[in-house]
């Protein structure tokens, strides 16, 4: 095979693999519905990280492997975290632990045996909690690794987590990272009652600790028997602890304060002595009291760790060694095609029912297209069945030799099995989509809250519980009958008075004027956001001319690339779609015409802007917009790239990075008076 050959076979197999590995972490870290174990996902990763090693000149920016799963819930407030919440590097054999001590020491340029932090990975979720003079003031899920839900509230109904330290030196302030999971005991005694009561049991108690804590409700949560194990730290302001201190130190010392701690953790010297200290708790795992799905081993020494750094992902100084999966065999009976929320099609497997790793087993998720075709499989099928603590296992192979005459190939729709709306398959890409989004029966709901929300018409008053009880009660089928609600229809549904009734009314008429730029966002076009829609509009100056305009125009906007273009104009030729803007135009949705900014007006045309802090005399929102306003691109993170950051209160470690860099810096009165100097 020729050089350029092999590059090109690369190229697709990591355009199929990153976005396998982005649609595994929608489900499992949003949506708390994981569609394959973890098993399988870390062999994607694998591969993915061994092809763009191989291959360094394809890696680029948005793969999955340069960040951390995947993006925070919006029911809940969002938090960000002032140091970044990272994942880490996985091992499956037993060299992949005398690797990791290898790579460590010829990181350190030394040959001394390494002393390393063991800890059992507990099967739940990463939580960050932050102390100030010693009261739990704030609690949030990892999310991204950047930005995380605030769940405050629900944390601070957890049995074990004290809501104060415990120490005669409590610092001032310190940031808590822990995992809150769901013991056996009151996992088995909680599907009991579910069960009494007539509803549905948990799956198992990683998925039955992440509903509880993502419940609105905190008295739900409270009544939930979750309990949290601090195992490091973030931010550290004051108290008795060193920089210089080992991990197992700062552990007894957050044991010292109160924190709960896992009492299985353990200090090994070298490799080896982590290997056996790894088939010690394998032997010991069904005996635990709570889940776990491998080991953590960490560099003891904080110095040597400030030593190794990072890379964009995880740590050089931490890695995960994983249990093996279990598997089992069944025949495939059927494939259906299910729509998400996203207009995603996935083709799920119907098997005949197998107990596997502890249940039993009819579904199972074939992803897409080019997984069926990596596999090879057909229905009737004998398959192996994959998994390793999750719901939804994974199909790992075909037993060929099994397969009968009357095997039949798995055919894909090419219209949306839910609207009929012509499917889009992005070149290189492997999920095939539902174009309809604003008409899709699937995608109603999901399109709805995104509409309403207050970045796109800001609807006060159609918050999610609202727009589900509108959907349900046949009151709004897309975003345009929003606008033809009255008051008779809303004040019979329960939970709306007369009050409530007449304020969302008058908040949708209001809503109506709004701009090209969040018209645009509103939609819902695939990777379409709030800057891209606002280039848009620049660019094209009417909503006419975008809707006309083909992929080549489209790539001429300003950071619209070849996807996206195809994404815009896929959504624009589904007619489906343009019947329901036609309708939100009728109904008054209207915007002012939009006059091209001069140069003059946009001093921070092509400078990158990072904002940090909590910002006293406009929110983040406002300031965002006032530097897009001015040309700026605001971006979420410092670089060698960033050109300015705006500082408020509070400011965390971006202010430190910048510092470094030695980026140039505005507190927040200095933005304030540019901004008047305008």
């Amino acid at each position: 095979m020729s050089e350029n050959s092999s590059n090109q076979s690369a190229e697709a197999d990591i355009h199929r693999l990153k976005q396998s590995i982005e649609d595994f972490n929608y489900q499992y870290y949003v949506l708390d519905d994981p569609s394959v174990p973890d098993i399988e996902y870390d062999r994607l990763m694998r591969e993915l990280i061994q092809l763009e090693t191989k291959h360094p000149e394809l890696k680029t920016a948005d793969s999955p492997s340069q960040k951390v799963g995947g993006k925070a819930l919006s029911k809940f407030e969002q938090i960000e975290h002032e140091m970044p919440m990272l994942s880490l590097d996985n091992g499956f054999e037993d060299d992949d632990l005398f690797n990791f001590e290898t790579r460590v020491q010829d990181r350190l340029n030394s040959k001394d045996t390494i002393e390393f932090a063991c800890e059992p990975k507990l099967d739940g979720l990463a939580v960050s909690i932050l102390y100030e003079n010693g009261v739990l003031i704030q609690a949030a899920t990892r999310g991204d690794g950047q930005v995380g839900e605030n769940i405050t509230e629900n944390v601070k109904t957890i049995a074990n987590v004290p809501l104060k330290l415990r120490s005669q030196n409590i610092p001032s302030r310190i940031e808590v990272r822990g995992e809150v999971f769901m013991p056996k005991q009151g996992f088995d005694e909680l599907n009991l009652s579910q069960k009494e009561k007539g509803e549905k049991p948990f799956a198992n108690p990683r998925n039955a600790a992440a509903g509880s804590l993502r419940q609105l409700d905190s008295k739900v949560t409270a009544a939930r028997p979750l309990r949290m194990y601090a195992y490091s730290l973030g931010v550290l302001e004051g108290g008795e602890i060193s920089d210089t201190s080992s991990h197992s130190e700062r552990l007894a010392y957050l044991g010292k304060l109160g924190l709960p701690l896992c009492k299985e953790t353990s200090v090994a010297k070298g490799a080896q002595a982590c290997l056996d200290y790894f088939r010690k708790i394998g032997e010991l795992r069904n005996d635990l009291s709570y889940d776990i799905d491998g080991v953590v081993f960490k560099v003891n020494d904080i110095a040597l760790q400030q030593r190794l750094g990072f890379v964009s992902k995880a740590p050089r100084w931490a890695m995960a060694q994983k249990f093996p999966a279990q598997e089992e065999l069944t025949v495939l009976n059927d494939v259906e095609f299910q729509v998400g929320r996203t207009g995603a099609i996935t083709p799920v497997a119907r098997l005949e029912p197998v107990f596997v790793g502890g249940v039993t087993v009819s579904n199972a998720t074939l992803h897409n297209q080019d997984e069926i075709a990596r596999l090879g499989i057909k229905i009737g099928d004998t398959v192996v069945i994959r998994r390793a603590g999750d719901v939804i296992p994974q199909i790992v192979s075909v037993i060929l030799d099994k397969r009968p005459e009357t095997a039949k190939d798995i055919e894909f729709p090419s219209h949306c099995p839910e609207c009929n709306s012509h499917v889009e398959r992005i070149e290189n890409e492997a999920v095939i989509r539902c174009t309809g989004g604003l008409v899709c029966s699937a995608q109603r709901k999901q399109a709805i809250k995104h509409f309403a929300s207050r970045k796109a018409f800001d609807i006060e008053g159609l918050g999610d519980k609202i727009v589900d009880q509108l959907v349900d009660a046949e009151l709004i089928k897309d975003p345009s009958d929003i606008f033809k609600l009255t008051l008779s229809p809303l004040v019979s549904l329960e939970r709306f008075g007369d009050k409530s009734a007449v304020n969302l009314l008058r908040s949708i008429d209001a809503a109506k004027s709004t701009s090209l730029a969040k018209f645009l966002y509103s939609l819902g076009i695939r990777e379409v956001g709030e800057s891209t829609a606002r280039n848009l509009a620049l660019h094209f100056l009417s909503l006419e001319k975008i809707i006309a305009a083909n992929e080549e125009a489209l790539k001429d906007v300003q950071d619209v690339g070849a996807i996206v273009a195809t994404h815009i104009y896929e959504f624009f030729n589904e007619p489906a779609n343009v019947v329901i803007i036609e309708k939100l135009l009728s109904a008054g949705v209207n915007w002012p015409d939009i006059t091209p900014p001069s140069a003059d007006a946009q001093p921070m045309l092509g400078k990158t802007v990072v904002l940090t802090g909590t910002l006293q005399q406009m929110g983040r929102a406002e300031a965002k917009a006032k530097l897009q306003d001015l040309g700026a691109k605001v971006s979420g993170s410092i670089s060698a790239k960033t050109d300015l950051l705006v500082a408020g209160e509070k400011a965390g470690s971006k202010l430190t990075k910048a510092s470094e860099l030695g980026i140039e810096t505005w507190d927040e009165q200095a933005f304030v008076d540019y901004l008047a100097s305008l």
